[in-house]
């Protein structure tokens, strides 16, 4: 009949291992590092052009040979349907 204290808390308690990283996370010394003007907009300019690089090769793998067969098939229609020879 007596069941253990914790068996009502079961489920809503934090996880031991979120604890254990919010506590890990909270001891970091800062790195006192300096990232001049000229490397800060460097590593801006990067990232920029990473993330407009990933998007032009999906634009370029994913929507182009969709488009062009979307608009084959629309062309093959409506042919089908003219009667002008």
């Amino acid at each position: 009949m007596n069941q253990p204290a914790n068996h009502k808390f079961k489920g809503r308690l934090i996880p031991l291992w979120l604890v254990c990283c919010i506590a890990f996370a909270m001891l970091a010394s800062p790195a006192h590092a300096y990232i001049g003007p000229g490397a800060g907009l460097g590593a801006i300019a990067v990232t920029i052009a990473v993330i407009l690089g990933v998007v032009f090769l999906l634009v370029g793998l994913v929507w182009f040979p969709l488009k062009r067969w979307i608009g084959g098939r629309k062309n093959q229609a409506g042919s089908e349907n003219d009667p002008t020879p």
